[in-house]
C-alpha cells in the first residue's frame, strides 16, 4: 500500500481531529429522545447533502447515485500512514461480517489529496481492501466544495521535500441511509460491534 510515516506530533493531531467533529455533531443529532444508534445519531442535519465527484473508474457519481443502498463516506488520503487505512481494512472487515446483506452497502472513500491521489492510484489503493470499495476524487476546488459541504477539515502538513507531505484531516465516517439522508457518524477506531449493530439497523429500516 501506498505510505509515508509521519512524526508523532502529526499523529496525535489526526487523532484529535477524529474527536472534534463527533462532539459538533452530536449536537446537530440531538433531541429528546433516547439515543437509538450506538454511534453518533446526526439525522436531521443540514450538511452532508451531496456531491459531484469522479470515481477510480472515471465515472462522475453524486448522492442520488447510491439510493438504495447504506453509504458509508470517509474522507481521507492514499499516502496516509495509519487512520486512513485502518478505517479501510476495518469496513473491510464489517462488510465480511454482514455476509449477504453487505451487497447492500456501499463504502465510499473520497481523497483530500488529489494532487498525488491521481484515478490510477485510487484504482490500485481502494479497491485492494474490498473490491466493491469506491475511491473518489475531484480537482482541488471540488474537493474544498466537497468537505465543506461535509463540514471536513484538512490542511497540508509540509514535509523534507515538496512531494513528502502529509495532511491533518477530520478523521470518522459518515453514514447515509437508503434515502440518502445523512443518519451517523462514526468516530475513528470506535470498534466493530457499534458500526456493525447501526448498520444493520439502517439496513432493516423500511
Amino acid at each position: 500500500m501506498p505510505g509515508m510515516r509521519s512524526g508523532w506530533p502529526g499523529l496525535q493531531r489526526r487523532r484529535l481531529l477524529g474527536l472534534a467533529p463527533g462532539a459538533a455533531l452530536l449536537l446537530a443529532g440531538c433531541d429528546s429522545r433516547s439515543p437509538a444508534f450506538r454511534n453518533t445519531d446526526v439525522t436531521g442535519a443540514d450538511f452532508g447533502k451531496g456531491f459531484e465527484l469522479t470515481d477510480h473508474t472515471g465515472q462522475v457519481r453524486r448522492l442520488d447515485d447510491f439510493r438504495g443502498k447504506v453509504l458509508t463516506i470517509f474522507f481521507g488520503f492514499t499516502h496516509c500512514p495509519d487512520v486512513c487505512p485502518s478505517t479501510l481494512a476495518e469496513m473491510a472487515e464489517v462488510m465480511s461480517r454482514l455476509g449477504p446483506l453487505a451487497s447492500q452497502v456501499q463504502v465510499a472513500f473520497i481523497t483530500v489529496d488529489p494532487e498525488r491521489d491521481t484515478q490510477d492510484l485510487l484504482a490500485q489503493y481502494v479497491p485492494a481492501f474490498h473490491p466493491s470499495f469506491i475511491g473518489l476524487r475531484g480537482d482541488e476546488e471540488a474537493t474544498a466544495r466537497t468537505a465543506k459541504a461535509f463540514r471536513v477539515f484538512y490542511q497540508k502538513v509540509k514535509g523534507k521535500t515538496p512531494g513528502s507531505y502529509t495532511i491533518d484531516h477530520t478523521a470518522g465516517t459518515y453514514v447515509f441511509d437508503r434515502q440518502g439522508r445523512l443518519r451517523l457518524f462514526v468516530k475513528h477506531n470506535v470498534g466493530l460491534d457499534p458500526i456493525l449493530a447501526d448498520l444493520r439497523r439502517l439496513l432493516a429500516e423500511t
